[in-house]
């Protein structure tokens, strides 16, 4: 069985990530879109609600999963028994610095490979920073993400204050 991880922050999912989960979703029999913990990154969601989205907006595929980790996404796959990393790639400014990340998840677990995926391009310009940024702004977010990440989204930016016409 073809195995692969597609891993992220998903702060939260946007229909950008979603596009390559898709995507690899027809290259490998199983994926795993596994949430990963950085406590170097302030995050506006909680394990368990990122875990909530990811699971909503993967439904509707019978061979993708959500888990979450703490360590290194390498050491995860390994155990997982995946030989495949998918990165989701939006921009050439994206690849450099992926390119780095691949080599330094080579040099750690050889035997497992990087495949690069592009995300559809009407939504290549979408991450999750700039959806929270729109939805600060009140500009329309549901072309960019399920219904459920943005009544999430919606309720969080109440809970901090911002009314904007959401």
């Amino acid at each position: 069985m073809r195995a692969a991880v597609y891993a992220g922050t998903f702060d939260p999912i946007t229909r950008g990530h979603l596009s390559v989960a898709e995507r690899a979703a027809v290259l490998f029999d199983e994926v795993i879109v596994l949430l990963a913990v950085n406590p170097q990154k302030r995050r506006l969601f909680s394990d368990d609600e990122r875990g909530a989205m990811a699971e909503d907006s993967v439904k509707h595929l019978p061979n993708v999963r959500v888990d979450l980790t703490a360590g290194y996404v390498v050491h995860y796959a390994r155990e997982a028994g995946a030989r495949f990393l998918i990165r989701g790639v939006r921009s050439a400014t994206d690849m450099e610095s992926e390119i780095a990340l691949a080599h330094a998840n080579l040099a750690i677990a050889p035997t497992i490979e990087t495949v690069f995926v592009a995300a559809r391009p009407d939504l290549a310009s979408v991450s999750s920073s700039r959806l929270k940024a729109l939805a600060e702004g009140g500009e329309p977010i549901d072309a960019y993400c399920t219904p459920l990440v943005a009544q999430h989204l919606r309720r969080r930016l109440e809970e901090k204050g911002n009314h904007v016409g959401l």
